[in-house]
């Protein structure tokens, strides 16, 4: 991902490259997001759009919510993991 915030609105692009033996075979897809940051700072919340496997326009919510303000050892530990 590559943000910009200004104030409140986070805006910029995003890149997924997906795993060669897996489902959409090594495809990179790509897009824009704009998300809104809550007062509370703890949640950021918009939309994404990017292009789909068959050709077409894809959008729909995306999200980030902090769920461990907490940044010592044990607990960036327990984040760094591949997604299942």
């Amino acid at each position: 991902m590559d943000l910009t915030v200004a104030g409140n609105v986070i805006t910029g692009t995003w890149a997924e490259q997906t795993a060669e033996d897996g489902y959409y075979r090594g495809a990179r897809y790509h897009g824009a997001v704009h998300m809104l940051i809550e007062p509370t700072g703890r949640r950021r919340a918009g939309k994404r759009v990017g292009s789909g496997k068959e050709m077409d326009v894809n959008t729909g919510p995306w999200e980030a919510i902090c769920q461990d303000a907490s940044t010592n050892k044990a607990t960036l530990a327990a984040y760094q993991r591949v997604p299942e």
